[in-house]
């Protein structure tokens, strides 16, 4: 049976929602298949979100920008808003697709911390999120 498909969004795909592809990957990829896109895809990963990520030992393999025109939505059972912009008219409104706005500060230009905070941010969504799905008592 395929995993079900979730995807990360955030504005530019460059930190926030790559971060989360990479760590969905890493403590569910098991039983999720990851990806991400940006709302304005900046089209380069920002070097402090792979920093960040390699401290906790989390591998950045198959990591690229690309926005939402790239991805085939229909495909994802589930997608994680970690932007505060609206994702009205950008996704199909047959409700097939489950949105969950998941807001979390956006690093890009800030220093290392900041990118720290956002990642470990980010983590507790995955946990929270996906990881606990399905399990008893979640």
């Amino acid at each position: 049976m395929p995993k079900p498909k979730v995807l990360f969004i955030c504005l530019g795909n460059s930190c926030r929602s790559i971060m989360a592809e990479a760590l969905a990957r890493h403590r569910c990829g098991d039983r999720w298949e990851a990806a991400s896109a940006g709302i304005s895809p900046l089209g380069l990963v920002a070097p402090e979100t792979l920093q960040v990520l390699a401290e906790i030992g989390v591998s950045p393999a198959g990591l690229y920008s690309k926005g939402l025109n790239e991805i085939n939505l229909r495909e994802y059972r589930l997608v994680i808003n970690l932007s505060d912009h609206s994702l009205h008219g950008f996704l199909p409104t047959d409700g097939a697709i489950e949105v969950r706005n998941c807001p979390v500060p956006d690093p890009y230009g800030r220093n290392l911390e900041v990118y720290r905070r956002s990642r470990d941010a980010i983590d507790q969504v995955i946990i929270r999120e996906l990881c606990r799905e399905g399990e008893p008592g979640a």
